[in-house]
């Protein structure tokens, strides 16, 4: 199956995320052997962002370069809304949702992210 890449799009690229995890029923992050991997916000001073995709392959294209020692995982999805988000929001950690190859794109605050989640499987 052919899958249109992530663009400089963002907010189209945000709009691809739900459908597309829940036609899969998880999402996608990439971890390492010192844990996931996470960068700064480019919005919020002193926050940090942990990036998800809605694809394997869009992962991929992530593990590389500082993130060389990660690999794609699959979280499932209700794992994701119901111990991720909640823990990502008490951790004071950001969502940053299918970015593209630069690295750039949507950044939700967790809690946020589950009510869509919530709405879009309700």
């Amino acid at each position: 199956m052919q899958v249109e890449p992530l663009t400089d799009d963002f907010e189209a690229n945000c709009a691809r995320f739900l459908p597309e995890a829940t036609a899969q029923g998880c999402v996608w992050a990439l971890q390492g052997e010192e844990g996931f991997a996470l960068c700064e916000s480019e919005r919020h001073p002193q926050t940090d962002v942990m990036p998800f995709w809605s694809l394997q392959a869009f992962a991929e294209v992530h593990a590389g370069g500082e993130w060389s020692g990660y690999q794609p995982v699959a979280i499932a999805l209700e794992e994701f809304m119901d111990d991720w988000l909640t823990g990502m929001h008490e951790d004071v950690l950001l969502v940053g949702i299918n970015w593209n190859g630069d690295l750039e794109g949507v950044e939700l605050e967790p809690l946020d992210l589950l009510e869509q989640l919530e709405q879009a499987l309700s």
